[in-house]
């Protein structure tokens, strides 16, 4: 098998088998025949055993075969597949396998075969035939083939099997199976490095880029999990040595390329690519370009804004590795670069309006703190721990071998002497402590308490009860409700009282529902003044929000009944809300109301006012107010992107509610897409995000028809805008809102047109 020309007495050899096997009824001939042709397994051309493959294919009908036992057609026809030189053993199956139009018997046959070929090893031994550069002398043609063959065979078995495909064949099972191969080629191709022999991964690196290039290679790395290439960089370092210093393609791919434009893999991945940057002297140089570039990419302020979340929580793993990799030496070289870094990215990180965004610019702040360890002062956030920020600071602390739950195990062991777990516990659950403050019965009382008391559980026990209290005397409410809450707006937490903003929340709520239009008066004129903090401001938002939602809700018992039928004088309908709303809401009920005789009937709702749809303009309107012009303290059109994103979704909170208001519905629509329409391409995600929001609220909110009649000049370039978005905008969560709000928008058009053409046969 080593010559690859032809021999003659081979070549005579051979082709008697053939004329044998196809003339011959005597099965002593048939088996000799075979038999023959196995002892050229390992001598003789290659060539021959392509020839001899490609007969016994396409003789798999004929009766001699046929005529052998089991184990004589496994001894004697399979083995010749499974001992053979692999690469043609498995072109020729599965050229076959695609072209055959045989009996489903010999279609079996080869699917057997084939299953056994990749049940056997036999792709680790046809890779490590090419990294050893002994496979045949192959065409590139014939190459690209073979590669072609391996990388696409779940694809030609389900062409050709469809239901009857083996599971072995499927790409859930094939790609894992196929990087096992691979990587078992790769460790022998590691002993043989190390023995002295040359080898070449070429066609290795082909099949992986293949792989990858057809789009499976999640499936593929599933098959590495379990193997020694999990976790090392120095079996990397083994197999690729310093190809990075020589060629200036691999020092792209590893350096750049799959450090600040791919993001999809895991942290395990970055820690081999950095930890091979770091293992040896020659590339440690290459880890401080890296480290300089991830600096570079952490701190750019255009990227913060414009890359997805998962791309910035992926150069942020790689940049803390980096910096964990450093020697003292390296680290003074960098200590400039860093501290830049640590300053400007930290900013551009803390004026997002994404939370995880913020949370990952402290942790990183922190990180690059605690390393440089500048004046012996560290920074330190607060912020709520979760898995993504425990995962980063995790990548600070040194991998050893020792197992950290066993370390904890043994802290515990050293005290144990000191236990007192002899001791009988004390029952005190039942015990409270003991209060010479009452709750307070008035409201007022509580009022003033809030206003000049110094008494902290004063304060706390009139926090607790205001709400409440609100909401039972609503006559009481009335009187104070501003003064109220412009004392809860601007009151502190200077006692620690627990659940401190959710009771100062809840009240204002309360107040809200119980007074509307004096009390959103107030709030939404606030709003826009000055002095008052982000904070503030976005409390102000939120209790509107979560008012106009229980105003909307029908009328439970557990409320004050005064408070949700009889409103005051006050409740007014905003300007231009015309009465005649509920006429035209009761005629789409009806002629959307399916009626059933037979049967259990259910009980009859009883209908209750729609509270809020009087007074939505007075939540809604008030707010788009003085929103272009900049205040000494905030600037909703320039940096206060958080506030800006917050007031949109509130709006679009608003717009949603009125969906059973019609006339005031259409106001709103017509005037909350005016207002978003010079945003809609904001630099912040959160922005963005409220502006689709608001459009998806609209789409859901307006009549079809007022919606075509009123936002007909809109709804083309509202259309087209969304289709853009729908494809190109870098956050996954804008497009998936885009592509909602353009469903709902072909929705409504394609339901007025039906309308519209009903109303024309009738007439």
């Amino acid at each position: 098998m080593e010559s690859l020309t032809p021999h003659t007495d081979v070549r005579l050899a051979v082709a008697q088998c053939f004329r044998t096997l196809n003339t011959s009824a005597d099965k002593k001939d048939i088996i000799t025949a075979l038999e023959t042709l196995h002892s050229y397994l390992d001598e003789g051309p290659e060539t021959h055993f392509t020839r001899t493959l490609q007969f016994l294919v396409s003789n798999i009908q004929a009766d001699w075969l046929h005529s052998l036992t089991a184990a004589q057609r496994t001894g004697l026809w399979e083995d010749l597949f499974l001992k053979g030189p692999p690469g043609q053993a498995l072109l020729s199956l599965l050229i076959t396998l695609s072209l055959d139009h045989r009996p489903s018997s010999n279609l079996d046959q080869l699917v057997s075969i084939t299953e056994k070929f990749l049940q056997n090893g036999r792709l680790a031994h046809l890779l490590w035939c090419y990294c050893q550069e002994t496979g045949p002398s192959d065409s590139p043609q014939l190459r690209e083939t073979l590669l072609g063959r391996i990388v696409g065979l779940p694809d030609l078995t389900a062409n050709k099997l469809h239901l009857n495909n083996n599971p072995l064949f499927l790409p859930q099972q094939y790609y894992p199976l196929l990087a096992t191969e691979m990587f078992m080629a790769l460790e022998r191709t590691c002993q043989a490095l190390k023995d002295g022999t040359d080898c070449s991964l070429t066609f290795v690196a082909q099949t992986l880029g293949k792989v990858c290039v057809q789009g499976h290679s999640g499936e593929f790395t599933a098959g590495g999990r379990s193997t020694a290439l999990r976790g090392e960089p120095d079996i990397l370092g083994r197999i690729i040595g310093n190809i990075v210093l020589r060629n200036k393609k691999a020092q792209f791919v590893i350096t750049h390329k799959l450090l600040l434009l791919q993001y999809k893999y895991e942290t395990r991945v970055l820690r081999i690519i950095l930890g091979y940057l770091a293992a040896d002297r020659e590339r440690r140089p290459l880890l401080i370009q890296v480290l300089r570039s991830l600096s570079q990419a952490w701190a750019n302020p255009s990227a913060v804004r414009h890359t997805p979340l998962e791309q910035q929580l992926y150069v942020s793993k790689a940049l803390l590795l980096s910096v964990n990799l450093l020697e003292d030496s390296e680290l003074q070289e960098l200590r400039s670069d860093l501290l830049q870094c640590m300053l400007g990215g930290m900013q551009s990180h803390l004026d997002s309006s994404v939370v995880r965004i913020r949370h990952m610019g402290m942790v990183v702040g922190e990180c690059l703190s605690a390393r440089m360890d500048i004046s012996g002062n560290k920074l330190k956030f607060e912020y709520d721990q979760d898995e993504e920020t425990q995962e980063l600071l995790s990548l600070m602390t040194p991998r050893t071998g020792a197992d950290p739950e066993a370390e904890s195990s043994e802290g515990f062991v050293v005290f144990d002497w000191c236990s007192d777990d002899e001791l009988t516990p004390y029952d005190m659950s039942g015990d409270q402590e003991m209060s010479t403050v009452s709750l307070p019965r008035y409201l007022r009382d509580c009022l003033e308490t809030l206003i000049s008391s110094e008494d902290a559980k004063r304060v706390e026990l009139s926090l607790r009860a205001a709400e409440d209290l609100v909401r039972k005397n609503v006559f009481a409410a009335r009187e104070i409700s501003v003064q109220l809450t412009k004392v809860l707006l601007h009151m502190e937490n200077k006692y620690s009282i627990n659940g401190f903003p959710s009771l100062r929340q809840a009240t204002m709520v309360a107040l809200t529902v119980t007074d509307c239009i004096p009390v959103t008066q107030y709030l939404t004129t606030e709003f826009y003044s000055l002095n008052y903090s982000l904070c503030q401001r976005l409390d102000i938002l939120e209790v509107l929000a979560m008012a106009a939602q229980e105003l909307s809700k029908p009328v439970t018992e557990k409320r004050d009944p005064p408070a949700a039928v009889a409103p005051s004088p006050d409740m007014t309908p905003y300007p231009n809300d015309k009465p005649h709303w509920r006429q035209q809401v009761e005629k789409r009920i009806q002629s959307n109301t399916r009626h059933f005789r037979k049967g259990v009937s259910q009980p009859v709702l009883k209908p209750t006012p729609n509270r809020y749809a009087p007074v939505a303009g007075h939540f809604f309107f008030p707010l788009l107010r003085n929103y272009d012009k900049p205040q000494t303290t905030f600037d909703l059109l320039g940096s206060d992107h958080l506030l800006l994103g917050r007031l949109i979704h509130t709006l679009a909170v608003f717009m949603h509610l009125a969906v059973n208001a019609p006339v005031i519905a259409s106001q709103m629509g017509r005037a909350l897409l005016d207002f978003v329409w010079a945003v809609r391409y904001h630099v912040d995600q959160m922005v963005r995000r409220g502006v689709l929001f608001a459009v998806c609220s609209v789409f859901l909110s307006m009549n079809n028809q007022n919606m075509l009649v009123d936002l007909s000049d809109q709804l083309f370039e509202t259309r087209t805008w969304l289709a853009d978005v729908a494809e190109g905008d870098p956050d996954a969560d804008c497009r998936s809102l885009a592509i909602q709000s353009l469903v709902l928008l072909d929705k409504s058009l394609k339901k007025q047109l039906q309308d519209q053409q009903a109303l024309s046969l009738e007439s």
